[in-house]
């Protein structure tokens, strides 16, 4: 499921308002865990509790102004589910946005179809695991840098 909101303010603080646009992302986002669908509450019994090569997921959480289904945090790794709705030309367009800021920040996203959940779950967890073991460093070497030796 996918959920975008616009973003208010500027971010440049100095107000309640910032808090309030978390804890209205916070409250979305508790609602869509109450009403997973079936295909994330399938996946989530493999990714929940580190049982994916010891990764820690979480499911629908806020990241920037949008809430993802699953991320690990630890390997930048999103991961979405999609529906039909997925399939037309708008939905395509928001996808392309959103995954394109995601990569901005740092995240790869991965993507999914619903009906693949149920017919390829081993084929599913195969990339999950390959993109969160691949996935590069948060932050890169430092160039010219000196390793103290002892």
């Amino acid at each position: 499921m996918v959920v975008s909101l616009p973003l208010y303010g500027g971010g440049e603080g100095g107000g309640g308002g910032d808090r309030k646009i978390i804890s209205k992302f916070t409250n979305i986002a508790k609602v869509l865990r109450k009403r997973s669908t079936k295909e994330e509450k399938f996946l989530w019994r493999h990714l929940k509790s580190k049982q994916l090569e010891g990764i820690k997921f979480r499911r629908q959480q806020p990241i920037g102004n949008y809430i993802v289904d699953f991320v690990s945090f630890e390997k930048r790794v999103i991961i979405e589910l999609d529906g039909g709705q997925h399939t037309n030309k708008a939905e395509k367009r928001k996808d392309c946005i959103r995954d394109e800021w995601f990569k901005n920040q740092g995240f790869k996203v991965l993507r999914f179809w619903n009906n693949d959940v149920f017919k390829n779950m081993n084929g599913i967890l195969g990339v999950i695991i390959e993109s969160c073991l691949n996935h590069p460093p948060l932050t890169p070497p430092i160039k010219g840098g000196v390793i103290n030796q002892g």
